[in-house]
């Protein structure tokens, strides 16, 4: 994970960590920078994206995430902590959102975007976000946050919404969501709506995140 150039989950975790678990998050990346640029580092993939891909499924009607997700365990067992958590807190929202959303559920749109921070040298990318086309033609956008730690609160929310909707402009701001997956909870525009100052904020706190591993990457050289 390169600072210049990360997921907009990623960076919202990080930006929101205490002290403590930032630094040693910092640390840990900065010694898998140094092992990747050596050829040490083995390539694993992404941890969560088999999870996500079969939450996609599960919403479509292709397969059953109680079963998928037993099955991603059985292959791999580092999965066998965080992944029932995340089935159970995705399914826990999915069923909720079922009673209000009008059925059959069709894909929608496939759309990804970026967000250069001029002043920081820097890239946001915004990938992974699943379309829902409901019965009347309207699509709904979710972006998965996967982190245990730190929940995604009400000012991290705020920030990754203005940079989602600001972002994503060819799609209105007010079905985007973001959805905390182990604690089944999503954010809106509407419940948490932006003041004004976001731009601002994110970009302190992104700003301050690069000094930091910069002064933490000293240590290794």
């Amino acid at each position: 994970m390169s600072l210049d150039s990360i997921h907009l989950r990623k960076l919202l975790m990080l930006m929101f960590l205490s002290d403590k678990k930032r630094q040693s998050a910092l640390r840990n990346d900065i010694r898998d920078e140094i092992a990747k640029e050596s050829g040490r580092a083995s390539n694993g993939g992404d941890f969560y994206a088999p999870f996500w891909a079969d939450a996609r499924s599960h919403i479509f009607g292709s397969s059953e995430l109680d079963v998928t997700v037993k099955d991603r365990i059985d292959v791999n067992k580092r999965r066998q902590n965080l992944y029932p958590q995340l089935k159970d807190g995705f399914l826990r929202w999915w069923t909720e959102r079922r009673r209000w959303t009008n059925e059959p559920f069709q894909p929608g749109r496939q759309i990804r975007a970026n967000y250069d921070f001029v002043e920081l040298k820097s890239t946001v990318k915004i990938d992974s976000i699943i379309s829902v086309r409901d019965a009347q033609g309207i699509e709904h956008f979710i972006y998965p946050y996967f982190a245990k730690d730190p929940i995604l609160g009400k000012e991290a929310a705020r920030l990754g919404l203005w940079l989602l909707t600001t972002a994503l402009n060819e799609v209105p701001s007010d079905e985007i969501r973001i959805l905390d997956v182990i604690r089944g909870q999503t954010y809106s525009i509407d419940r948490n709506p932006l003041i004004g100052t976001e731009r601002h904020e994110f970009l302190e706190r992104y700003g301050s995140l690069i000094s930091e591993r910069a002064v933490l990457k000293e240590e290794y050289e």
